[in-house]
């Protein structure tokens, strides 16, 4: 076995004990045993995969533990369907790497069907009461986004002081998220859904949140044109981390859903900074 060989070997024996690891933790943190059992046998065959590999190194790889502590607490934080397909995406010990191996040591072709094999079950499995409420997040996060960061863009002009544009703010923003969550109760509701209240409590959480979030610039500062253009780069920050866990959870278009959020609610603010100015000089209010 050459160096370059032998390179990759170790590398991706310690990627096997360090996916070991992280299987066999995760398989602790999930609810459901079904999936827990399936992530349990899964962490038992990279073990077996590691094993052949030192067979084939002779040396003893420690793994990774700096990556088992992150991935884990990742996945309590964002939830195991996001770290799964992380996971999944990530180049390492996936099929790719081993046909690649192959070249050098045939049974790498079994290998590399185990692990198409776990990206199967994987995929199977993820079955996440978060994602389950996705449309709800989306409706909050999507009509905070858009109706706040028009009516903080409009209130800038039209205010001049950053408390009142808090204040006005807030109280928008309150009422809103409760609205929101009403409608989305009531509809669900109609619709004979049974967790008609489980979805209006995210919509309505995802609405409460985004409001805070986008207002606290106004309540820290003092230029309001300042805090303007740091709630519409808090806005483009939440859109973005938004639409990257969700197309990486649920496999689907980041680019295109990132561009078409931050162009509405960009194109929203825009538009309202315009009306306050308008309204504040036909109005003829000075605050």
């Amino acid at each position: 076995m050459d160096s370059k060989a032998r390179k990759i070997v170790l590398a991706v024996q310690r990627a096997e004990e360090t996916e070991h690891l992280i299987y066999m933790q995760l398989s602790t943190i999930t609810k459901d045993e079904k999936n827990a059992e399936i992530l349990r046998k899964i962490g038992i065959q990279e073990k077996g995969h590691a094993r052949f590999w030192e067979n084939i190194s002779g040396t003893e790889v420690k793994p990774d533990m700096w990556r088992v502590f992150r991935v884990v607490w990742m996945a309590r934080i964002l939830g195991l369907t996001f770290v799964l397909k992380l996971m999944e995406k990530r180049e390492g010990t996936g099929s790719a790497v081993y046909e690649k191996l192959a070249e050098y040591f045939p049974e790498s072709k079994r290998f590399a069907e185990e692990e198409l094999v776990h990206e199967q079950k994987l995929l199977n499995m993820l079955d996440e009461e978060s994602l389950q409420y996705v449309g709800s997040i989306v409706l909050g996060l999507n009509d905070a986004l858009v109706e706040l960061t028009g009516a903080l863009a409009g209130f800038t002009l039209a205010l001049s002081d950053n408390r009142i544009i808090s204040l006005v703010g807030l109280v928008t923003g309150i009422s809103a998220a409760l609205s929101m969550a009403a409608s989305d109760y009531l509809s669900s509701k109609a619709e004979g859904d049974t967790k008609a209240r489980k979805s209006a409590i995210y919509t309505g959480v995802a609405y409460f949140i985004t409001v805070i979030l986008l207002i606290l610039p106004f309540l820290l500062l003092n230029n309001q044109f300042v805090a303007l253009g740091l709630t519409l780069s808090t806005a483009v920050i939440i859109i973005f981390l938004f639409n990257y866990y969700l197309s990486v959870a649920k496999d689907l278009n980041f680019k295109a859903r990132f561009l078409e959020m931050s162009l509405i609610s960009l194109g929203v603010a825009a538009f309202s900074f315009l009306v306050g100015y308008a309204l504040k000089f036909l109005l003829g209010v000075e605050i």
